[in-house]
């Protein structure tokens, strides 16, 4: 049975390994910005870091906009950059916005909803698109070698597995998403109700 090798990398380094690195690095940013902060003794900033991280993650919401055809301005490839880097750095502020402290149980929702929503947009974006083309080069590259489609198939079937399971990724983005929406504007509400405005 032959196997990937130098001709193509396999599934997990060329794919999974920059989304795990992505997320990790989302991670490191969050605890580095809240880090400096306390260091620096401007930890009040990151109590305003919620609106800005808001902001940028409702404005992220135009790509989904324009296809669903909802509004028709607007280059989709261009706006679903601008989707993804104001979805990240809105999740950025957001994160540091939370810090370490568990002193509520709505806004951890929240951003536990927040967390679980930019992971799975960051599966349909970064390895769903790039894993099918990477199932189909494995394809193509084993029918050139001469192998029968069932001999292609058990050579790309662990890969087939895990772009089939990858292909779920709708199913809990959108929903997570609502969810998301949900709790963040029940804790926005409950700052405005309870904010000591004096």
């Amino acid at each position: 049975m032959a196997s990937s090798t130098s001709i193509s990398a396999s599934l997990w380094r060329q794919h999974i390994l920059p989304f795990t690195l992505l997320v990790g690095l989302l991670a490191a940013a969050t605890l580095a910005g809240d880090y400096l902060l306390h260091r620096l003794d401007l930890a009040w900033v990151g109590r305003y870091l919620g609106i800005p991280g808001t902001l940028l993650i409702i404005g992220s919401l135009v790509y989904s906009l324009r296809k669903r055809k909802v509004i028709a301005a607007g280059n989709p490839k261009n706006l679903l950059s601008l989707h993804e880097a104001a979805a990240w750095l809105g999740s950025l502020f957001v994160l540091i916005h939370a810090g370490i402290h568990f002193n509520a149980i709505l806004p951890w929702l929240a951003t536990v909803a927040m967390g679980i929503n930019v992971i799975s947009g960051m599966v349909g974006k970064m390895l769903l698109g790039r894993s099918r083309q990477h199932v189909q080069e494995q394809r193509e590259h084993y029918q050139l070698r001469g192998l029968s489609r069932s001999e292609i198939e058990q050579a790309v079937f662990w890969d087939a597995v895990t772009l089939d399971a990858m292909t779920q990724w709708r199913k809990v983005h959108i929903p997570i998403f609502a969810v998301f929406a949900v709790l963040s504007l029940g804790h926005i509400l409950g700052i405005f109700l309870f904010w000591g405005w004096r």
